[in-house]
């Protein structure tokens, strides 16, 4: 798979985020236990079947957890966009049992996270079953984790619509409503953006259909219209703007669109309601070849 990879710049400071939510100040039960640093190994399996995603991102949170720099070893038996299966070992990790402990959740919740999205997205492409036709994110991703869920959505096989509002052109009903007409609308913003930007107009008619295509969109979405009258307004537009359908898409109905001359399929559903894939941390035990290796003394000030 040729996939463009999250940087560390680019997930870094999320993640301490969600370390510190985490813990605050100390892991009040992991120090209650374990009073001295002492190496352990641990596995990573899966409970159910599905698409990995996440694994860079997972390893990370334990990287910027451990103060010692290179002292955390994962070995990997799968990668990102591997089909896993039930009780398939993953990944094993060797580290201080303290970092193990303390920061098992918040990796956990990354890669699970993200690999149901995967997931998800995977039986979406696969329900679609139309390889003319794409499968788009759209915006609606948890505050704070939209880099990691577009993420996702590509090792899934699906495509990232635009990333942000800075990204594209994209008028909804109450930007045309606040122009006054679709018309008047593309004509601001053909007027205020560079010529490089698409714009895009959604519409909910027929009539709408007309005025989008008059006036020069570029990309026409259309708007929880029923098949019927998609029909009609491919007609309409007649190859004369890239077509996207949206609204209200999920695994249940994707496949009404096959064999219709669309060009995008985009759907809330599977970032918003895709549930996490169930993957577990077990069998932790001691390793006697740590020894000799000493710590640097710092505390909950997450290596920068």
């Amino acid at each position: 798979m040729n996939l463009r990879k999250i940087d560390k710049f680019q997930m870094d400071d999320s993640i301490r985020m969600a370390l510190k939510e985490d813990i605050t100040s100390e892991d009040i039960s992991t120090n209650a236990i374990y009073k001295n640093y002492r190496m352990a190994e641990i596995s990573l399996y899966s409970k159910e079947d599905g698409i990995l995603a996440g694994l860079d991102v997972f390893k990370r949170v334990f990287e910027l957890f451990e103060l010692l720099d290179n002292s955390v070893e994962f070995t990997e038996y799968k990668k990102d966009g591997d089909k896993v299966l039930n009780k398939d070992l993953i990944l094993k990790i060797r580290a201080d049992v303290k970092t193990i402990l303390s920061a098992e959740r918040t990796a956990l919740n990354y890669l699970q996270r993200m690999s149901g999205i995967a997931t998800y997205t995977r039986k979406m492409v696969e329900a679609l079953d139309d390889k003319n036709i794409l499968l788009l994110d759209t915006r609606k991703t948890t505050p704070n984790m939209r880099i990691f869920e577009k993420y996702a959505v590509r090792v899934g096989g699906g495509y990232n619509h635009r990333y942000n509002l800075s990204d594209a052109i994209m008028l909804k009903d109450n930007h045309i409503n606040a122009a006054g007409s679709i018309t008047e609308a593309i004509k601001l913003a053909r007027e205020y953006s560079p010529f490089i930007k698409k714009i895009e107009v959604e519409v909910e008619d027929l009539k709408g259909v007309e005025e989008a295509v008059a006036a020069g969109a570029d990309i026409i979405m259309l708007d929880n219209m029923d098949i019927e009258t998609t029909k009609k307004a491919i007609k309409i537009i007649n190859k004369k703007a890239i077509i996207e359908c949206s609204g209200n898409i999920d695994i249940t109905n994707i496949n009404r669109f096959k064999g219709l001359e669309i060009d995008y399929v985009s759907s809330g559903a599977i970032t918003h309601s895709a549930k996490i894939l169930d993957l577990s941390l077990k069998n932790l035990r001691y390793i006697d070849d740590w020894k000799g290796r000493k710590r640097k003394e710092n505390t909950w000030n997450f290596k920068k």
